[in-house]
Order: C-alpha cells, then sequence, then structure tokens
C-alpha cells in the first residue's frame, strides 16, 4: 500500500471513523468567506467538493444524494410551480428541480458565492445549464434573512445544507424558529425536504434532532435514507408536508408520475428506488422514537467539526 500522505485524503466520518481517498490530485485549495474549501480529484470518486475538511459531493455518486433529496417531494406535489433552495451551491439541487416542467420559478440562496463559482469551474456537470435556465434565479446572500423578508409562498422548498458546525454558515438554518418561517412560506399544498445527515447507527443525532423539530412545526414528517458512497454510509433525508406524504406514494404511482411528467435523464431515482428509500432500518425507527432534543435558536445542534 502506498503511505505518502500526500496522495490521500483523509475524511473524518466521525472521531472513530476515518475513510481515506486515494488523490490524484488537488484542484484547489483556500478559504472563502464563510469556510475552507478543497477540490481534489479522487481516483474512485473523481472530482470531489470539500467543505470545513468533510467531502460535500462528488462526481461518482452525486445523482445519488442530489435526486434522492429533490425527486420525492417533488413528485408529492401534484403541480409544483414555485421552488425555494437554501443552499445548494453547485447547481445540481436546482438540476434536479428544473427537470419539473411545471416549474415556473426555482430560486436558489447560497450565501457562499465561492462554492458556486468553484462548482462551476471543476463540477460542471452538477448545474449543467440550470444557472441559464429562465425560470432559475440564483442569490449569494444568507437563506434565513432572505426568505424571511420575502412575502413569496413556494410549492416546494429544500434545504441542501452542509451539516451543522458551530461556525459553520448553517447551523441556523436548521432550528425550529427557521422551520415555522419555511412553514409560512408554503402554499396549502407545500412540502419541504431538509439533508439531515448521516443515517449510520453511531451517527444519529442530527437526524433524530431536525426529525423531532420539524414535529414541531409540520403536520407530516417522514424520514428516507439512501447510500452515499462519498459519505462513507447511510445518510438521511427528512420530508415534512402541510398535506401531500411522499411516503405513501407507491412504486406504480411514482413511475407513472415521472412518465407523465415527461422527466427523463435520472440515473438514480424512481418508483422501486423510491420504496427502498422509504423502508426506514428498524435501529433508525427506534431512534427516532427516543429522541426529544429539539433544535432552537437559543439551543442549536453543533455536529463535530475538526
Amino acid at each position: 500500500m502506498d503511505t505518502d500522505p500526500h496522495r490521500w485524503y483523509q475524511d473524518k466520518i466521525n472521531e472513530d471513523f476515518l475513510q481515506l481517498h486515494r488523490i490524484d490530485e488537488t484542484l484547489y485549495q483556500g478559504r472563502t468567506k464563510y469556510q475552507d474549501a478543497r477540490v481534489i480529484r479522487s481516483r474512485k470518486l473523481g472530482i470531489c467538493l470539500v467543505l470545513d475538511g468533510k467531502i460535500q459531493t462528488s462526481e461518482l455518486d452525486e445523482h445519488i444524494y442530489h435526486e434522492g433529496l429533490v425527486q420525492p417531494v417533488m413528485l408529492a406535489h401534484p403541480k409544483p410551480e414555485k421552488v425555494f433552495i437554501a443552499g445548494g451551491g453547485e447547481g445540481a439541487t436546482l438540476r434536479e428541480v428544473l427537470r419539473h416542467k411545471s416549474v415556473k420559478k426555482a430560486e436558489m440562496v447560497d450565501i457562499d458565492d465561492k462554492v458556486t463559482e468553484l462548482s462551476l469551474k471543476y463540477l460542471p456537470d452538477h448545474a449543467g445549464s440550470s444557472f441559464k435556465d429562465k425560470r432559475a434565479a440564483a442569490f449569494h446572500v444568507d437563506a434565513r434573512k432572505y426568505l424571511e423578508d420575502s412575502k413569496e409562498k413556494f410549492d416546494v422548498i429544500i434545504m441542501d445544507l452542509p451539516d451543522p458546525i458551530e461556525g459553520g454558515p448553517a447551523a441556523m438554518l436548521f432550528t425550529q424558529e427557521f422551520y415555522q418561517t419555511v412553514h409560512n412560506h408554503l402554499t396549502s399544498g407545500g412540502l419541504i425536504s431538509v439533508q439531515a445527515g448521516s443515517a449510520h447507527p453511531t451517527e444519529l443525532l442530527n437526524l433524530t434532532a431536525v426529525n423531532t423539530t420539524l414535529k414541531k412545526v409540520f403536520p407530516t414528517v417522514v424520514q428516507c435514507v439512501v447510500y452515499v458512497p462519498c459519505f462513507g454510509g447511510p445518510w438521511g433525508f427528512c420530508m415534512a408536508s402541510l398535506k401531500h406524504n411522499p411516503a405513501l406514494l407507491t412504486a406504480e404511482e411514482v413511475d407513472k408520475r415521472i412518465k407523465a411528467r415527461g422527466i427523463k435523464g435520472l440515473k438514480f431515482y424512481d418508483g422501486e428506488t423510491h420504496r427502498g428509500m422509504f423502508a426506514i432500518p428498524r435501529y433508525i425507527r427506534e431512534a427516532v422514537a427516543k429522541q426529544k432534543r429539539v433544535i432552537t435558536d437559543k439551543h442549536p445542534l453543533f455536529l463535530y467539526q475538526e
């Protein structure tokens, strides 16, 4: 085994679990206004965007994460026309939203313009032509303040945010107060999807606390899980709704809606995948049932940071 430390990237999944990736080259390393940023070319994952020491996305498997985050709530809504994305600076979440021809307006608000700049340069397929789409608008400001100041309502709101870490740009976008703001900006049949962190048996705090917090605000909250190789294991999303429940869609209904909406080019998601995503393992169901932690502005959740 090649032990040259310059040829390996050490991704700290948690204090007890490291994942090593062979690096062919480092394409960029620096600091944005808000976080450390690095772009590496991994032997197996391809080009990866790394923020604050954590791999955020890779060429190999980004479709798993982004299709899983976006498509269930978009398809659960009968006709999503206006969509808000908090985070998602790489442009891939916007790409998935714009697959739906019913969408008339999609706003992406990510505080860090450098993330978008790096992604367009090194990971152009993530966004594709999304930023040039006339239906799309991108803003690089604080997503919470932007939504608080907005008078618009949206059919779907998607939280494609980095994990809540102390000093990071996203911690205050996981709180009950912010979810109440999100609730107030949904149409009557609106849904939200939240990147909720690891679903590994040793790392369920984020997923379960987000679930508990959302239940303080929304009548319907469900979880789903996908396996994302670059994250080192299973990953969780929480989806909340004022009316429609994506977990109740059958495989046949999902495939029917994908066909009816003319959605093409999906690499991960279809009806069978949908049912698998919502078939939650027992250990997660039990952890969700036991979790009492509610994330608030006064008591935010901070995950481990190196």
